[in-house]
């Protein structure tokens, strides 16, 4: 197997390697490791790992697919390290936004402060397909609304980190994390042991904290559910796993029914009252009596409880307004509104579509932009100027000029790389990142989060629905120096 000596950066940022071909601080033990290996052995820890993630069940299921529902997530081998000081900087910058964000939720659903005083436009904020009228004047339990997120980040060329957009409804893919950890820890034990790897299988135990924190102060002993859209749902993998993790229930939109103003859930033994709900359902779907009527997925009348006080809701009704794309190009003023400090994490620089100098500069370089859709996810939507043809930019001019609101552009960023096992050789294949927020008691960001991977060769696009994999991240311990 060709190994380190040979790998080539290609002019772009490696997270193990630097421009010199050297390793960067902290990796080199990794290094050591794969090199001391006979020829052929990296191959086959890699096979026996995908064999592993197979056995434990990590699946998810693909859409519209002809060779079955299931399949595993892609998995490469050779983790991503990051640096102590990096992560001081992520986790310092994930916590602010978090925190501002959450308060402009409050804002825009009650004095709509920020609105008045104009720093973000009124009409941008009310014409949201996911602003949710049905939460004005209203507060969730300890005012948090966004209790859970996952922040995609990505390294530019200069090295530094960018936010690239935010997910506040219900983001997906922790659990991947906590069993690519699991595996990495079996396939190389010692390096992981040498490295001073911070943990991350705290997470759920801190999910569960944030899900009691929410408990209504009245109630002694609660009953906390997580509520799956059901078996066929991409993440349902995750429902489950997480739901065993935390000990509590899992029930779907069917074992659940409203009386006497409280939300029960359906056992054998007649109806037991459900105080806190980690929701894995879009607001759309999650009472027909209320947004959509033909959600079968929900239930009837939760919204009249939840608005009542009488059930918690994690994440917020209505959160996905702070992560629609084009309210992304405005964070920055959000964060310093609320916090009059800088944003520590910097947003890729957007050109919003409803602005005519922005969309005019936008139309006339469809062939170096990223397009993107309001309220799109998963790399759908999206156009990859330079990877595109003549026919899909002309599409993406006059999809945009019928709906300019629904549109932003972004400059390409050659996304940071780290080594890959292709066939029998390393190559680079760019990455970004998820770290995962929970908003309790206090903040907490999980050490390292998702990195997903693009596996086709010079492919920019990561999601696991569009042939994106993942790998394990590794947030070193600071030195002792």
């Amino acid at each position: 197997m060709e190994t380190f000596q040979t790998y080539d950066t290609e002019d772009f940022f490696d997270e193990l390697v630097d421009e010199n071909g050297s390793p960067r601080p902290g990796v080199q033990i990794l290094v050591d490791k794969i090199e001391s290996l006979p020829n052929g052995d990296l191959t086959l820890r890699q096979k026996e790992a995908e064999a592993l993630l197979l056995k434990m069940g990590i699946t998810f299921n693909v859409y519209g697919a002809d060779e079955g529902t299931e399949k595993i997530l892609p998995f490469d081998l050779i983790p991503r390290i990051l640096p102590s000081n990096d992560w001081q900087q992520i986790e310092a910058g994930l916590k602010q936004r978090i925190f501002a964000l959450n308060e402009f939720l409050q804002d825009i659903y009650n004095d709509k402060k920020i609105l008045k005083d104009n720093v973000v436009p009124k009409d941008l904020i009310l014409s949201s397909k996911t602003y949710r009228k049905e939460c004005e004047g209203f507060s969730p339990p300890r005012k948090i609304w966004c209790h859970i997120t996952g922040t995609d980040l990505i390294r530019g060329g200069d090295g530094c980190f960018y936010v690239l957009e935010d997910n506040l409804r219900c983001p997906s893919g922790v659990s991947y994390v906590l069993e690519n950890r699991q595996v990495l820890k079996r396939t190389f034990p010692h390096v992981f042991e040498q490295s001073k790897v911070r943990p991350v299988d705290e997470y759920p135990v801190k999910l569960l904290d944030m899900l009691e924190h929410l408990v209504p102060r009245n109630v002694q002993s609660p009953t906390i559910g997580l509520l799956t859209p059901g078996k066929y749902n991409s993440a349902y993998f995750e429902h489950s796993f997480l739901s065993q993790q935390m000990g509590i229930e899992l029930v779907e939109g069917k074992d659940l029914v409203v009386a006497d103003g409280y939300v029960h859930m359906l056992t054998t033994k007649g109806l037991k009252r459900i105080d806190v709900l980690y929701r894995r359902i879009d607001d759309d779907f999650i009472d027909p009596t209320v947004f959509r009527p033909d959600s079968l997925l929900g239930v009837k009348g939760l919204v009249d409880v939840y608005k009542a006080g009488r059930i918690a809701l994690a994440n917020a009704l209505g959160t996905g307004v702070a992560d629609d794309k084009v309210v992304y190009a405005y964070v920055p003023k959000i964060i310093k509104y609320y916090t009059g400090e800088d944003a520590i994490l910097p947003n890729v620089p957007t050109y919003i579509c409803g602005d005519e100098k922005d969309r005019s500069y936008v139309l006339a370089h469809l062939d170096e932009l990223v397009v993107k859709a309001a309220n799109e996810s998963g790399g759908y939507g999206m156009l990859v100027g330079p990877h595109s043809t003549k026919k899909e930019r002309d599409i993406f001019a006059e999809k945009i000029a019928e709906d300019p609101r629904n549109y932003i552009a972004q400059p390409t960023i050659s996304l940071s790389r780290v080594p890959t096992i292709v066939g029998d050789r390393l190559e680079g294949r760019h990455v970004d990142l998820r770290p995962y927020v929970i908003f309790g008691e206090d903040i907490y960001v999980q050490p390292g989060g998702l990195t997903r991977v693009a596996l086709k060769k010079g492919s920019l696009v990561v999601n696991s629905s569009q042939g994106g994999g993942s790998k394990d991240t590794w947030v070193l311990l600071p030195s002792p120096q």
